[in-house]
């Protein structure tokens, strides 16, 4: 891996994006960047017996930055490689009272802990797993809303797809000069869906390196995968219309970049490419998220058309 250019500390940290935010750092394109995260309850979380009803949940979600990047300006996208996602050694998770669909099933609230060591996430003396880790939170600054941290949207934000790991590259639509890119909420692992609520909430650090696609975006953050570009649809609790959003921007993809016809890209996503789910935790007052990957051939081998 490059070594960081730059470091970041977890203290220098925001709890929302909006559209006029202060950089606690600028660089120029081709950046490697580390940066510390906080877990996403901040530190709030110790033992088992610290439950959701007596956090504070206007600490939650804290994203590390902002970041300006030099050059970037409304209508380009800011790339963001994951190069490394590097949780800790103590993670949680939790039962919220009324959050998810099986929180009629279940006595609230309920805090477990988990043990992260040697790539392994240990829930408990029968149930061991390995790693799977993901950033959360990965957002730039908006065009006119202040959202909280707890949300997603076209500023990407709260996106809770489990695919943002080390190896992926989200694409954030840029609406503000310098971007402002700020990461936080961590995990160690987090399923489809995360039904409960969290996932193996986590403090760490990330390398990333930042760069630009100048001139073209998406109107949702768009990532790239080894082996496939995956785009999202968010609302607040509308799951099939968060579907349609991102079937929409796959197919605007395939017909603008790479020449399909909307018939055409219509078929291919149905008979190629997977609809799945990023944040599907409700009720609760967060996003529903969902994500189309479409596979990388030679008639879209990337979400843009560059050159």
């Amino acid at each position: 891996m490059p070594t960081a250019d730059y470091e970041i500390a977890k203290d220098q940290h925001v709890w929302s994006f909006e559209p006029n935010m202060t950089p606690v750092l600028t660089v120029a394109p081709g950046s490697v960047i580390r940066l510390e995260t906080n877990d996403c309850f901040h530190g709030q979380v110790t033992d088992e017996s610290i439950t959701a009803d007596v956090l504070d949940t206007m600490r939650v979600n804290a994203a590390t930055g902002p970041i300006a990047i030099e050059g970037a300006e409304p209508g380009d996208s800011l790339v963001v490689e994951l190069l490394e996602v590097n949780p800790g050694s103590r993670g949680s998770a939790m039962i919220i009272p009324g959050w998810g669909q099986l929180s009629d099933q279940v006595k609230s609230p309920v805090t477990r802990m988990f043990r992260v060591e040697d790539g392994i996430v240990h829930m408990n003396d029968n149930v061991s797993f390995p790693i799977r880790p993901m950033v959360g939170v990965i957002g730039v600054a908006t065009e006119s809303l202040i959202l909280p941290n707890f949300h997603a949207g076209q500023h990407g934000g709260n996106l809770d797809n489990h695919l943002h790991g080390p190896g992926a590259a989200v694409m954030l639509p840029v609406r503000q000069s310098g971007a402002m890119l700020a990461i936080g909420d961590m995990h160690a692992s987090m399923g489809d869906g995360e039904v409960s609520g969290t996932g193996v909430e986590i403090d760490g650090d990330v390398l990333i390196r930042v760069s630009l696609v100048k001139g073209k975006q998406s109107r949702w953050p768009v990532t790239e995968l080894a082996d496939s570009w995956v785009t999202h649809g968010v609302t607040d609790n509308d799951l099939n219309e968060a579907i349609r959003l991102a079937c929409e921007e796959a197919a605007r993809l395939l017909v603008d970049q790479w020449g399909f016809t909307m018939e055409d890209a219509f078929i291919f996503l149905s008979v190629a490419c997977d609809v799945g789910i990023a944040q599907a935790c409700h009720p609760c007052p967060g996003s529903v998220i969902a994500r189309v990957r479409v596979p990388k051939l030679s008639a879209c081998p990337a979400p843009f058309r560059l050159g």
